[in-house]
């Protein structure tokens, strides 16, 4: 039995499904009649809202960014080592707990297209830009520390998708981890 929805909330079912089946599987094997079918939607309907297939995997990207950016907003009052911590609480958390999300955002937009792409190129500047505000307050931030934070932010998402996959060791001490390794990059003691 098909289930009333309001416009909103059909969207967001979609969007949920759909969030779970792409961070199974790739893109090319997720299949939109699918998504309509565990819905108990038609076809029809889940192209109203998302027009084709790559903005529907589009909306659920930026979606999944959006939730993430939200959840790990600084608070300026912190020190920056305790903002840095707070921040990556917050993240490992959503990501302990939301992992299709999180994989959605750091492994499915890999071999994506230039919208996809973009979407987490976004994402990533936004934390760029909010850890280099930080950063600003122990040193003077320069080309070489912007490229430093840049490639911390890959090598945190790459050691989050291998925990994810292979927990081996505790959220505290992945954090931990991760801490030290942005100070050592960009050349400050906390």
């Amino acid at each position: 039995m098909r289930t009333r929805l309001s416009t909103e909330q059909r969207r967001e079912q979609l969007l949920t499904i759909g969030a779970g089946l792409f961070a199974k599987r790739p893109y090319d094997e997720v299949w939109i009649e699918e998504v309509a079918e565990i819905a108990q939607v038609s076809r029809g309907l889940l192209y109203h809202y998302f027009p084709t297939k790559k903005d529907f995997f589009a909306s659920i990207v930026r979606g999944q960014r959006d939730q993430l950016l939200a959840m790990s907003e600084p608070d300026p009052a912190l020190p920056v080592a305790e903002q840095l911590r707070a921040g990556l609480d917050v993240y490992l958390e959503f990501a302990r707990t939301h992992p299709d999300g999180y994989r959605i955002v750091h492994r499915a937009t890999g071999g994506a297209d230039g919208e996809i792409r973009e979407i987490r190129e976004a994402g990533m500047a936004a934390n760029a830009a909010r850890i280099l505000a930080a950063v600003s307050l122990l040193t003077p931030v320069t080309e070489v520390t912007r490229l430093a934070v840049r490639g911390w932010l890959a090598f945190v998402a790459t050691m989050i998708l291998e925990w994810l996959d292979q927990p081996t060791v505790t959220q505290e001490e992945l954090r931990d981890l991760c801490v030290r390794t942005l100070f050592a990059a960009v050349g400050v003691t906390p």
